[in-house]
């Protein structure tokens, strides 16, 4: 499978990686585009002793939008309707209002398999290892979006949505659920400042044996 073209470096790309929230639902590439992106994921991001643990759910149009349904209703019930006004009903439109939306999942009888088979040494990292090829799935497929000229956000509202999702899209039931990626095209205007570096390089990078 080839993946999509995109003309721009990896270091060019991930400067480009930001939070933007305020999205169109518009796109600057074709769906099966975005689909071979996450198929690419799948099959090129690490994982610890080859688990091939993550799984994804790519949801466009209706089911996007059916997604922030879910959310909105569950929080609602839970936060009451004077906290719902107070912003979260705006957020939860702005979701629903973008393009899309990529679910990022574990699968539990793959964590387990390793775990089981894991050397003894290992077999208390196994979940960290798990979340880390997860986190990096996240990192490839933002990066990946921004490249192609669309904004993203990332958000967590598992576990309070899962039992719902499960049920609306038939998802595995060993498939947990670890955050909701959201893209769209960005609006006018909402372009991020410069990042806030919080602390010197000098603090935050060590180099040792360098030719330089």
């Amino acid at each position: 499978m080839a993946s999509p073209i995109v003309t721009m470096s990896f270091t060019e790309a991930a400067q480009k990686r930001r939070t933007i929230r305020a999205l169109e639902p518009k796109t600057t590439v074709p769906d099966s585009t975005i689909i071979k992106l996450a198929e690419a994921a799948i099959l090129t991001v690490p994982s610890a002793f080859n688990s091939q643990s993550a799984r994804l759910t790519v949801l466009f149009g209706g089911d996007h939008k059916r997604l922030w349904s879910i959310a909105a209703d569950t929080l609602l019930a839970r936060i009451g309707e004077e906290r719902w006004n107070e912003g979260t009903k705006d957020r939860m439109a702005n979701f629903a209002n973008a393009y899309g939306t990529i679910l990022f999942w574990d699968d539990q009888s793959c964590a387990a398999a390793m775990e089981e088979h894991a050397p003894d040494i290992y077999k208390d990292k196994t979940d960290e290892w798990i979340q880390q090829s997860n986190g990096m799935h996240q990192y490839y497929l933002w990066t990946a979006l921004n490249a192609l000229g669309l904004g993203v956000n990332l958000q967590h509202y598992n576990p309070i949505i899962d039992v719902e999702v499960h049920k609306t899209w038939g998802v595995p039931s060993e498939w947990q659920l670890k955050a909701q990626m959201v893209f769209g095209v960005p609006k006018d205007g909402s372009a991020p400042g410069a990042r806030l570096q919080k602390l010197p390089m000098e603090q935050r990078l060590q180099v040792f044996g360098a030719n330089v």
